[in-house]
């Protein structure tokens, strides 16, 4: 039934936006229009037990403004993951959040018709509180733009937004008590408890307020770094009445009101279809700075909805454009643009129009002005654990102007605190993972070209989050580089004193600092700093250190040099963090061929085949279960971080065969189109780094070591598309743009028999970034049988 529900939606979708149909093709074929893209994006894809930030279809690219509908958004989060917000198997909206960050999220509108509630009422619950049952029939979800009809009170909700204003608008029946409710001082998603909240109704009919929340992740990264959230919201309609609330407490005619729960409501007499819309400024850093984001980005409120609507819509087609596929399969390109939608689409905005932006203690800082305009754009973020296996490869590709600013944006947080953190909202400190891959992400992006940044302070900041583990704080991550630096690698405890992060996970933290060692390395060689790259490479070799040559796996080893006993590879949490060892014995990119060469090539190739074909039989994960950790007793885990590369590794092996296999199998199986089946089941797409695993290895390319080499360079596999056509920055590179031709390509023809660089035969399976930048065309001829030879 849901699957019929949701087709019917997509179909409803695309026909709202006027891309289905036979005159809509032909439109676009006779006059040479590229085909529109936002068609194929479908945002509830995965959707079941995903994450807070996961679904926000009325955002821009990277924007600060994130509005959606929430189903669950209210319940809490005791483990920072429960509320996801939107579940596609709920059957009720509560609201419509305007915030959608890690961590972060907040401001919710809802309308309604009839006696005032101004509480949401359970998950699942019919006629309690102020939630209305909806019907995935009655939804269009894509890019830039959401509407649902709220069936309890026939009311059409449509999402739409700029970069820091979200529009919300409602369409009424006939009634004397349609509502719209401000519903500011609770907590929302993955945000943390509100710690306090205001909310004012201006005598010019601006609702302008502020809720500070607790996220749960500071609790432990930064204890007590508190998010503060800032609107202010103009309707074109003035309310014939209007009060306040907390919770089930109402003041009818108040127009302010202070304290956690705070809210507002404004009631309207309706005509049946009347269209009342607000359009919400949003800021991190003060309510006059939302004000102001919202009167320079609407033209003081001039930008109606639907001019906004189209705004969003030609800018996701640019977006999604900077990647163009051709294939028959329609399902392949939903898979693709949705995943591509996902890369661009979290870790957004959190700078103001004037550079203003939230600083790590909690004041306001203040970017620096280039030409009058800031420098830079400051975002939110989730950490990048893992995200050299994607998100940077995708971004430097295809979006190397705000790789630029996510760099920037690190350094700022180093300069003003000291240290990286890994995963920020608002500037504070909320990893959840507890360690710190951005010395990866400075040299990759270094190492690309992208030098745009304050590149001395980024080789500073990268070589401090490598070798200084002195008074090294929580919310930095790493918490035992001392030691890493001090052994070589990091000694096993079997018991330890603080957070886990701080002893439980010694032989993945040595396999993640010889990675970030080698990466760091690189950049020092660079720029002609011989000594830190002679003690770089050193510790690069760390993983070697752990390595039991009698088992051909990673085994934890204490201080005293021994490996640790009673060893089960399968075991999840002893020395290995989210994974095992069977997992973790690959996790060494930067040094595959070494590797290799201990395993010997032959029963490297075995034991990664066999591994994959086990795995295939859980669908590469774990099977059909909805959770998001239910891989990770496994020999190989595709919905987390640790094994994104490991399906490439056999090009490094002399069987590049076996990679072109797998990767199309996991294109094809693990990945699905609705709303449960998206990301495997219910696995964890972390603001986007399934999707862009999915963009990235699509098209054919992939760098294990996540482009940070010297001269970074693209393994070629198997696309799963007949032609891809990458359009290049040309502020950053040389190139127009880069071609990909599979020739003969199907879901048979999955092997590549022969590779042609620029009408010239590729010699070996690597093409340099530098020449991909530089534009050209990759021609492939495809073949149902293996070639297995480099």
């Amino acid at each position: 039934m849901r699957m019929k529900q949701m087709k019917s939606g997509v179909m409803l979708l695309l026909a709202g936006i006027g891309l289905l149909g036979g005159c809509t093709s032909s439109k676009q074929e006779v006059s040479g229009e590229p085909e529109s893209l936002v068609q194929y994006v479908e945002p509830r894809i995965g959707t079941a037990h995903c994450r807070w930030f996961h679904f926000a279809p009325g955002a821009l690219p990277f924007g600060l403004a994130k509005p959606a509908p929430a189903t669950n958004a209210h319940v809490g989060n005791k483990s920072g993951w429960e509320a996801t917000g939107y579940d596609y198997r709920d059957t009720s909206i509560e609201g419509f959040p305007c915030l959608h960050e890690f961590q972060v999220g907040g401001i919710v509108l809802m309308p309604t018709e009839g006696p005032l509630k101004t509480v949401p009422g359970a998950v699942g619950s019919s006629g309690e509180g102020y939630r209305s049952a909806f019907d995935h029939a009655d939804e269009i979800a894509t890019a830039g733009y959401y509407s649902v009809l709220l069936k309890d009170y026939n009311i059409t909700a449509e999402l739409t937004a700029t970069k820091r204003v979200a529009y919300q608008r409602f369409s009424f029946p006939e009634s004397e008590n349609s509502r719209i409710l401000f519903d500011i001082g609770n907590r929302q998603g993955d945000s943390g408890p509100a710690q306090d909240a205001e909310i004012i109704i201006t005598d010019d009919g601006l609702v302008e307020g502020w809720v500070t929340t607790l996220p749960e992740y500071s609790k432990k990264y930064q204890a007590g770094a508190t998010v503060t959230m800032y609107f202010s919201a103009r309707l074109d309609k003035k309310p014939d009445s209007f009060g306040t609330f907390i919770g089930e407490k109402v003041q009818e005619g108040a127009r302010a009101v202070k304290g956690v729960g705070s809210g507002a409501y404004l009631t309207y007499k309706t005509t049946e279809g009347e269209s009342i819309t607000a359009q919400v400024g949003l800021s991190y850093t003060s309510v006059a700075n939302a004000r102001l984001n919202r009167e320079t980005e609407t033209d003081h409120g001039k930008l109606s909805f639907d001019e906004a609507r189209e705004a969003s819509h030609k800018t996701w087609e640019e977006y999604l454009g900077r990647i163009r596929v051709e294939t028959p399969v329609r399902e392949d390109k939903v898979k693709f643009y949705t995943g591509l939608y996902h890369a661009v689409l979290g870790r957004g905005l959190a700078s103001d129009v004037n550079g203003a932006y939230p600083r790590n203690d909690g004041t306001c800082g203040q970017i620096p002005l280039k030409e009058g305009k800031p420098a830079f754009s400051f975002y939110n973020t989730d950490g990048i654990w893992g995200g050299q296996w994607n998100l940077i490869q995708v971004w430097a590709l295809a979006y190397p102007e705000y790789l630029s600013d996510y760099v920037s944006t690190h350094l700022q947080v180093y300069k003003d605190a000291g240290w990286l953190g890994d995963g920020i909202a608002c500037s504070r400190f909320v990893s959840g993972v507890g360690t710190n891959q951005l010395g990866n992400v400075i040299a990759a992006a270094y190492q690309c070209g992208i030098r745009d940044f304050d590149v001395e302070t980024g080789y500073a900041a990268a070589r401090k989050n490598e070798l200084d583990g002195e008074n090294r704080p929580m919310g930095a991550g790493k918490l035992d580089t001392d030691k890493f630096v001090k052994y070589g690698y990091v000694p096993h405890l079997d018991k330890g004193t603080g957070a886990d992060e701080a002893w439980m996970f010694s032989a993945s933290h040595t396999l993640e600092y010889s990675f970030g060692a080698y990466a760091v390395a690189q950049m020092a060689k660079q720029l002609g700093k011989t000594d830190d790259y002679e003690k770089l490479m050193d510790l690069s070799k760390g993983w070697e250190r752990i390595y039991d040559s009698e088992l051909n796996l990673i085994r934890p080893k204490t201080e005293d040099g021994r490996f640790i006993e009673n060893f089960d590879p399968m075991q999840v949490w002893r020395g290995f963090q989210e994974g095992n060892a069977w997992q973790y014995t690959f996790y060494v990119p930067h040094d595959a061929k070494t590797l290799i060469g201990k395993m010997g090539e032959d029963v490297f190739n075995q034991r990664l085949d066999s591994i994959f074909l086990v795995s295939q039989k859980k669908i590469f994960s774990g099977g059909m279960e909805i959770d998001a950790f239910s891989g990770l007793q496994s020999l190989y885990n595709q919905g987390n971080q640790p094994c994104l590369h490991i399906s490439w590794l056999f090009n490094e092996s002399g069987r590049p065969d076996l990679t072109q296999k797998w990767v199309r199998a996991i294109l094809d199986e693990f990945y699905g189109t609705d709303g449960i089946h998206g990301y495997g089941y219910g696995q964890d797409e972390d603001q986007g780094q399934l999707g862009a695993w999915f963009t990235i290895s699509s098209i054919g390319l992939f760098d294990i070591t996540g482009l940070s080499a010297a001269d970074p360079s693209f393994s070629v596999g198997s696309p799963l598309f007949d032609k891809i056509t990458i359009q290049l920055n040309d502020t950053y590179y040389k190139g127009d743009s880069f071609v990909i031709e599979a020739k003969n390509n199907s879901k048979e023809n999955t092997y590549v028999r022969k590779r042609l660089l620029n009408g010239e035969a590729l010699d070996g399976l690597r093409i340099p970034f530098s020449t991909v930048t530089s534009g050209g065309r990759l021609e492939l001829e495809m073949s149902a049988l293996p070639v297995d030879t480099n």
